[in-house]
């Protein structure tokens, strides 16, 4: 959680930061994140059907994520849902604490980094720094300047 926050002090993001109980799934951060202001987004760690490409995608917390569509539009035969192991390996997180935020240990720039439009367009959004029981709200900007500072794609489309 503190490489989170220096990493972000680093590239000049600013960040407010919201404590609040463990949650693991939507319904549960809604109850404890009402107050929070910008986009409320979950975020799916998937792969392709050959394990060698793996994806982080952002959508607003409500939003129903068609993967089927989505490997379409990403010209994948299929996506999944990558592994516990995976999300370890690649993002060093453990399930219920996905976040754009694991891209702290993705050296290699291996995850690329899908965000629903209706993300995008909103000025500030919450994330978890790498653990659920706070959540941190950034800019747009800030989300766009710490992506492009750790070096993975980005990739903004309509999910």
């Amino acid at each position: 959680m503190e490489e989170v926050y220096k990493a972000l002090e680093e590239v000049g993001v600013l960040y407010k930061e919201y404590k609040h109980p463990a949650v693991y799934t939507v319904e549960e951060a809604k109850e404890h994140t009402k107050s929070i202001e910008g986009a409320h987004t979950k975020n799916l760690f998937l792969r392709n059907k050959k394990g060698n490409k793996h994806y982080l995608v952002i959508v607003p917390a409500e939003k129903r994520v068609d993967i089927a569509t989505l490997a379409l539009k990403l010209s994948e035969s299929r996506l999944s849902f990558a592994s516990a192991e995976r999300l370890k390996e690649y993002l060093g997180l453990e399930p219920g604490s996905v976040s754009p935020f694991g891209l702290l240990n993705d050296k290699d720039n291996n995850v690329e980094v899908v965000v629903d439009e209706e993300v995008m367009e909103s000025e500030q959004m919450g994330f978890h720094p790498n653990i659920n029981t706070s959540t941190i709200v950034i800019s747009k900007e800030g989300f766009k300047k710490f992506i492009s500072h750790m070096g993975n794609k980005l990739i903004s489309t309509s999910i």
